[in-house]
């Protein structure tokens, strides 16, 4: 932990306000509702609003979605897709990217299997959504054991199913002492029976008129037996923050292409983006990065005037591996970048776990993924954030690999 008190709360006095939006197990789900400040600590704390609602239309209907407003920053959450966060809204300027899927769709119109294992893509279009729990890199053929405990083969679909897994659990908490956090808790379950039994407890926290939040994940493995997991935090960017002349600054220990496609060009440059392109084909870069003594690294995303930007800080020691997918691709059909911190590379399992970057959780154990985001809207904010990140690598050098290593099936070895 570091030190934020993002899961226990304690107040010196008056105990937090808690409302219970979601609970499977009372088979209560909330349709509409709100609150304020107002309402909770009166004019002791700064104005904040909190609303659930749900989504009609199309094939978004039936999404819960619950607007965090905390009177700067605006959080969309949907607890029907896994609590991931289609938006953020940093005052009039969004905080996303324009997917051709327009809808947040409901998972189930979503076919994983579909388009040879792609059907992930159906409903593509956060902000942030995590991908896991079982497995979170490209589909195809993996070995587990079946039920009758021999060998048996699988396919695996493109970053496993937590995505569009509904939250069993949703609850809002708000502290009635200072500093007067807002807590939306979630709890989100990827079970079956002779399979994985996982269970997501997350916690979002953000302060009144904060620029950043927190989100603090549990990954719980309930099964009395070891499991492999793999968790990647597929975060989301597109214009204004994207555009040609922006900039990804990480204090990167290494950078290796993903594929031949990621090789072309000066790997040098593998930060820069350039503008939408139309029949751009995507690049794939795996990096792995500098941090404090105490293992804390800072990312960070630039517009060309450097003048606004949106950070990440989290430990190496929780998410060792930083993925970054560039998409600059003409806009209508989805000119994006993903910044994705993970257990691992998003590689088949099969082949994540030859390279030894597949985790196994031990029965009844859980880990602990800490990842604070801030918004940085001026040119001293921003100036900031590339001090702090150039400090982490204090002229360590890059290692950069010119041509893609994956990992490789024993059989072509």
């Amino acid at each position: 932990m570091w030190g934020w008190g993002l899961i226990v709360i304690t107040a010196v006095s008056g105990e937090p306000f808690q409302k219970t939006l979601i609970d499977r197990a009372t088979n209560l789900n909330v349709a509409s509702w709100s609150i304020t400040s107002r309402e909770v600590c009166s004019d002791a704390c700064d104005a904040w609003k909190v609303t659930k609602s749900r989504l009609a239309g199309g094939k978004q209907e039936g999404v819960d979605v619950i607007e965090i407003d905390s009177g700067r920053l605006r959080i969309l959450v949907v607890p029907t897709r896994g609590m991931g966060i289609w938006q953020v809204m940093d005052g009039d300027v969004r905080i996303g990217w324009n997917s051709p899927v327009k809808e947040i769709v409901h998972p189930s119109f979503v076919s994983l299997p579909a388009r040879g294992g792609l059907g992930w893509l159906d409903g593509f279009g956060e902000f942030l959504c995590r991908c896991g729990l079982e497995n979170n890199g490209h589909p195809g053929r993996d070995t587990i054991k079946d039920n009758t405990g021999a060998e048996s083969s699988t396919d695996l679909t493109l970053h496993g199913k937590l995505a569009y897994l509904p939250a069993e659990f949703v609850e809002l908490r708000a502290e009635t002492t200072a500093p007067y956090r807002l807590m939306l808790h979630g709890i989100v379950a990827e079970r079956m029976m002779h399979g994985p039994k996982f269970c997501l407890d997350t916690t979002l926290t953000i302060g009144p008129g904060s620029h950043r939040f927190h989100i603090t994940d549990k990954v719980v493995n309930e099964s009395a037996s070891p499991a492999e997991f793999e968790l990647l935090y597929h975060t989301n960017f597109g214009s204004p923050l994207l555009e040609a002349g922006s900039e990804l600054w990480a204090p990167t220990r290494k950078v290796v292409p993903f594929n031949d496609r990621a090789a072309e060009g000066n790997i040098h440059d593998f930060a820069k983006f350039g503008p939408p392109e139309v029949g751009f084909v995507e690049q794939v870069y795996c990096l792995e990065l500098f941090g404090r003594d105490n293992g804390m690294t800072v990312i960070g995303l630039a517009n060309k005037a450097k003048d606004r930007a949106v950070s990440m800080k989290y430990k190496t020691d929780q998410l060792p591996y930083l993925t970054l997918w560039k998409n600059t691709t003409a806009i209508e059909d989805g000119y994006v970048t993903g910044i994705e911190p993970g257990t691992n590379y998003p590689y088949n399992r099969s082949l994540e776990r030859l390279a030894g970057r597949v985790p196994k959780l031990p029965g009844k154990q859980h880990r602990l993924f800490e990842i604070e985001f801030a918004f940085h809207s001026s040119k001293d904010e921003v100036a900031g954030l590339q001090k702090e990140i150039e400090a982490i690598q204090a002229g360590q050098a890059t290692d950069f690999i010119p041509k893609p290593n994956p990992p490789k099936a024993e059989s072509s070895r």
